[in-house]
């Protein structure tokens, strides 16, 4: 079983590569490329636009822009986007204190705020698999909240990690988003993540930080994760569109930049 997953997985990276090359994928043409059948294709295609990567059409499927940005298999100038997300990881990490509780999505970015926080006694809650990876302070204790395990990201999802959220408050919440605009507030190119985002916003009775490229300023993905509102602060890069931050700015949002 665990390597019929494994060639699941392995085939639908090609479907996305191809997709990521093309823009639009016929059906017949996977399937003779990848050597399957067109049921398989389809199926696939079903599995990919569940996670909010691709959209159905009619005899195939196109990528949804912007969808594999967080993934670095494909992300395009990945020194570049990794120079900003540490940048921006290590601005985060300056506001958390001795004794703080915080909740951290399945963000990539968000959970690197982790490698940046020294010498601080630290409670962690999050959904992200990819803390058990990670080389972190002897000080700073995590709290997984486990559930249904998403594949792509290695997060937790589902009623379990909900559940086990909705039991916890935290004194601040660091966020990684797929997109934030002024009027339609946080959002995600992954269904399953919502509710556990959401939760973490409504149960945080300290600031909410949310770590988000300039690429991400203005735009609004599938899947809503939570209002304007819920926001404190935006920590981005100085390419943000000016208009997009002013918009943010005047919903009661403090933009801050890095260095």
């Amino acid at each position: 079983m665990k390597n019929a997953k494994g060639f699941v997985f392995k085939r639908q990276q090609a479907i996305l590569k191809y997709l990521k090359e093309h823009k639009f994928a016929k059906t017949e043409d996977l399937a003779e490329l990848l050597k399957t059948s067109s049921i398989t294709i389809r199926r696939d295609f079903q599995n990919l636009e569940n996670e909010g990567v691709v959209k159905r059409k009619y005899g195939g499927a196109e990528l949804i822009e912007g969808a594999l940005n967080d993934d670095p298999y494909f992300s395009e100038n990945n020194n570049e986007r990794e120079i900003i997300k540490t940048a921006i990881a290590k601005k985060a990490a300056e506001f958390i204190e001795e004794g703080d509780s915080i909740f951290i999505n399945s963000s990539s970015t968000a959970i690197k705020v982790l490698e940046y926080v020294k010498d601080k006694r630290v409670v962690v809650i999050t959904n992200n698999g990819k803390v058990l990876g990670m080389n972190l302070d002897p000080k700073i204790e995590v709290i997984l909240t486990g559930g249904e395990v998403y594949g792509r990201k290695q997060s937790m999802v589902g009623d379990i990690a909900t559940q086990i959220v909705s039991k916890i408050t935290a004194t601040k919440c660091f966020m990684g988003v797929s997109g934030i605009t002024a009027h339609t507030g946080i959002s995600t190119s992954v269904l399953q993540e919502t509710t556990v985002n959401k939760k973490m916003l409504e149960n945080s009775i300290g600031p909410t930080f949310i770590l988000a490229d300039s690429s991400k300023i203005g735009i609004h993905h599938n899947f809503s994760s939570g209002e304007i509102g819920f926001v404190n602060y935006i920590i981005t890069d100085n390419k943000a569109d000016k208009n997009e931050i002013l918009k943010l700015e005047e919903a009661s949002v403090e933009v801050i930049f890095t260095e």
